[in-house]
């Protein structure tokens, strides 16, 4: 078996304009009902997808809706009890180091909805939420939006480390290592809140040395020329030897006239211990970022492929 993009949800290509990021709680209060109706929801998800593809192809220029959907490993425990769980499935629990923390939140489903047309996505969060309203509680709700030039809200260019498009699924998609859910991914979802008057009081240079590139150019700067503690010192992590990536899709989200400002951090991975490791290493090494940012949750899910929402759908992890 092998990698197939095809049979594989919006995880590793296409940021998109207009986003959407949602967690939900699944209620609790009548499990057999809710496992038929997240049954019924894995096959009625990709209908509406694919409708509102047909109801979005007059436009000049297409939305590209893409969306995400997956669990939590709450989330499968509860839906799916008596089903094998993907390898590297775990509750995310909330990491320390010596000076921060990024904390754990509760969450059971998620979304991650994006187009260049902000109308298909409402209109695909509004039709999902159709059918999950009955039996699931919103535990967060946060609309991102593209930056100028795709920039960070911060003023970098984001993703520069992500591998490229072309090389993209490798590194997003479950291969041969877990032949069961082979093409699904492991989602991790942080929401980070910055001290922007904070981070704009700092000067150019300043500002580069914390990110580790130059802010114009986005050149990487020299090692001596950084912060010790710079971004791209600290997140990254290798693996005998070798540095580990994985798809990065954060998207600044913002209610200016209160002040609150901060990134929705997405990242997709074949393997949730690659990101975690970035996580931990941020952690031990006191990453910049995290001297001017409140992390507000964080989470871990799992994007199954194509293919196994059809198996949920039919009933299959539920036998």
């Amino acid at each position: 078996m092998t990698i197939d993009s095809a049979k594989a949800q919006d995880v590793w290509r296409d940021i998109g304009e207009h986003v959407q990021f949602t967690v939900l709680k699944l209620n609790r209060t009548n499990q057999l009902a809710e496992q038929k109706a997240i049954q019924a929801f894995a096959d009625r998800s990709q209908a509406i997808i694919r409708s509102l593809k047909i109801r979005d192809s007059h436009l000049a220029t297409e939305s590209g809706l893409k969306v995400a959907f997956g669990f939590s490993n709450a989330a499968w425990d509860y839906l799916f009890p008596n089903a094998t769980k993907p390898n590297e499935l775990e509750t995310y629990k909330t990491l320390n180091g010596p000076k921060y923390s990024m904390p754990a939140t509760e969450g059971d489903l998620f979304f991650h909805i994006r187009a260049s047309n902000e109308a298909v996505v409402y209109e695909a969060q509004t039709q999902f939420r159709r059918f999950l309203k009955d039996f699931t509680t919103v535990v967060d709700e946060t609309k991102g939006f593209r930056y100028f030039e795709g920039r960070a809200i911060i003023g970098f260019i984001d993703g520069t480390e992500a591998p490229a498009v072309e090389d993209a699924a490798q590194y997003a998609l479950v291969g041969d290592e877990d032949k069961s859910f082979i093409n699904g991914s492991y989602a991790f979802a942080q929401k980070w809140l910055h001290n922007m008057d904070f981070w704009q009081h700092l000067k150019t240079e300043a500002q580069e040395k914390a990110i580790g590139r130059e802010k114009f150019t986005d050149l990487e700067l020299e090692d001596k020329d950084k912060f010790k503690n710079a971004h791209n010192v600290a997140s990254k992590f290798e693996k005998n030897g070798e540095e580990q990536k994985i798809i990065r899709m954060n998207m600044p989200f913002s209610e200016p006239a209160s002040d609150k400002t901060g990134t929705y951090f997405m990242g997709y991975s074949r393997y949730w211990s690659v990101t975690k490791g970035m996580l931990e290493n941020m952690l031990a090494q006191s990453d910049f970022l995290l001297s001017f940012s409140d992390i507000l949750s964080g989470q871990l899910f799992f994007i199954p492929s194509r293919d196994t929402l059809a198996a949920i759908a039919d009933g299959e992890l539920n036998n």
